[in-house]
Parts: C-alpha cells; sequence; structure tokens
C-alpha cells in the first residue's frame, strides 16, 4: 500500500510540474511615475516661448541648437532668453552637451538688457558655466556674474559664502578634480540640476552636487531675474540644450529640493 501511494503522489508531482512549465511567468508592472512638479518649457519641434537671434539658434533632433561660424558670428556674447516665466526660488534641469571650443552658460535671476548693446538679445546675472573640459577650474557648473563686478562668484567644487562685506568665505570642499574627470562625460549629455532659494544657491552635476553657493552681499545678490541659455562670442562653437524643465519653489517644496 505504501508503495502505491508513493507511486501516486510522484505521477501527480511531475503531472503537475509539466502543466507549470507552461503558465507564463508574471512580469510584474513597472513603478508608476513620480509627479516631480516639473514643467516642461522646451517643446523639442521650435523654439515657442523662447527668443533669440535666429541666425543662430534652431533646434535639431528634439534638442536646442545654437551655433556660431566664421560666416555666421554672434555681435557679443548672445542668448535665447526664455519668454513665458521668471526665475526667483527655483529648481531647474536639463540636459548638455557642446563642443570645446570658448564656452555657454545657463542663465537665471539675470535682466535682459535692451540698451547700449550690440544685438537684442544681452542678458546680465549670475551663469552656470558650461564648458566641455574635465581640469580645474575651467569646468562646467562654477557661476560666473555675466556683466558683474565678482566675475567668478563661486568657484567648482566650493561650499562658499560670499559675506556681506564684500569677501568671499570658503567652507568646503564637494569634490575632488579625480571624481570630476569620473563624473563628467566629456563630448557626451551631461544633467544640471539649479536650486535656488533665497540666498541659497546649488548646483548639481550628474545627480552629485558640485557647488553650494550663499550670497549675502547686500547690494550684489540677485533674487529674480529672466533664464537665458548663452552662445559665447568669439571663435565658432556649438551648444545644445533638451529636457528642459522648471519649478517655482513653495515653501513647503524648498526643503525638499535642496536635499543631496
Amino acid at each position: 500500500m505504501t508503495k502505491w501511494f508513493t507511486l501516486v503522489a510522484c505521477l501527480l508531482f511531475s503531472v503537475a510540474s509539466i502543466y507549470g512549465q507552461d503558465e507564463p511567468k508574471k512580469i510584474p508592472a513597472p513603478p508608476a511615475a513620480q509627479d516631480d512638479g516639473l514643467k516642461t518649457i522646451f517643446n523639442g519641434k521650435d523654439l515657442t516661448g523662447w527668443s533669440g537671434d535666429p541666425r543662430l539658434w534652431s533646434v535639431r533632433d528634439g534638442a536646442i541648437h545654437g551655433e556660431t561660424t566664421k560666416e555666421n558670428a554672434a555681435k557679443g556674447n548672445t542668448f535665447l532668453i526664455w519668454q513665458d516665466g521668471k526665475t526667483a526660488d527655483f529648481e531647474l534641469q536639463l540636459n548638455f552637451r557642446c563642443n570645446a571650443t570658448n564656452n555657454s552658460g545657463i542663465q537665471y535671476r539675470s535682466k535682459h538688457i535692451t540698451e547700449g548693446v550690440n544685438n537684442h538679445w544681452v542678458v546680465r546675472g549670475y551663469q552656470h558655466e558650461i564648458r566641455n573640459e574635465v581640469d580645474f577650474p575651467n569646468v562646467s557648473a562654477f557661476i560666473y556674474e555675466e556683466g558683474g563686478k565678482r566675475g567668478r562668484v563661486c568657484q567648482i567644487a566650493e561650499q562658499a559664502v560670499w559675506n556681506a562685506n564684500g569677501k568671499k568665505e570658503v567652507t568646503g570642499t564637494l569634490v575632488t578634480q579625480e571624481e570630476f574627470k569620473e563624473l563628467f562625460k566629456l563630448d557626451d549629455w551631461n544633467h544640471v540640476r539649479i536650486v535656488a532659494k533665497g540666498k541659497h544657491i546649488q548646483h548639481f552635476l550628474n545627480d552629485k552636487l558640485v557647488m553650494d553657493f550663499t550670497d549675502n552681499d547686500p547690494d550684489l545678490a540677485l533674487t529674480e531675474g529672466v533664464l537665458a541659455l548663452q552662445l559665447h562670442a568669439g571663435a565658432p562653437m556649438w551648444v545644445e540644450f533638451k529636457n528642459v524643465r522648471i519649478k517655482t519653489l513653495s515653501d513647503e517644496t524648498k526643503s525638499e529640493s535642496t536635499k543631496k
């Protein structure tokens, strides 16, 4: 009797195994996309909502493309200016790539200058520097004060405060030269995240905090202004931007957005 039950159990197990192999495996559903509150401000098709020199700015393969040539040069630094809003307390995310000639930048909390300039698209204010280089200090992500008195307000890798007495105090280091070389993608797309709230500004590169700046200068600190993308005067160059998204930071979202 025991042998009979054992034989039946083995047969039932074999049949279950065979049919089990024919059952399709269940593929888990992908996680639901999270709403990060960022608004797309470049449609990937044309420059609706932006204003710049039409000789120099266009859309190619879904990206904003800015380019100067020997025959089609920029008359001074020129900018593609976002028309549909301003930057005060905000978070901006985008991807960029460029060649190694000259440099570009992302202007924010800046002013559109219309008098005493040699083109219609001149901007002055905070600039997130863009360069296709990996050797400090001439790399992406430091703050340059375009058209201002201070020049390089905060260098790459610095955690710094510009004090009310007009002097900068460096309080920490965020990334080393060796780490930056591993972080930055030469001749490829890099991701930028800029978070500004009040006097505090942070630049992230490929998801790493690489510059942290507090501007306590009572006369020179900027709190609001336009957003723009730069084409530098001089030798021919090109730069591209895509996935341009922004959100205004409310009191509830400010602390979350500045997390490392």
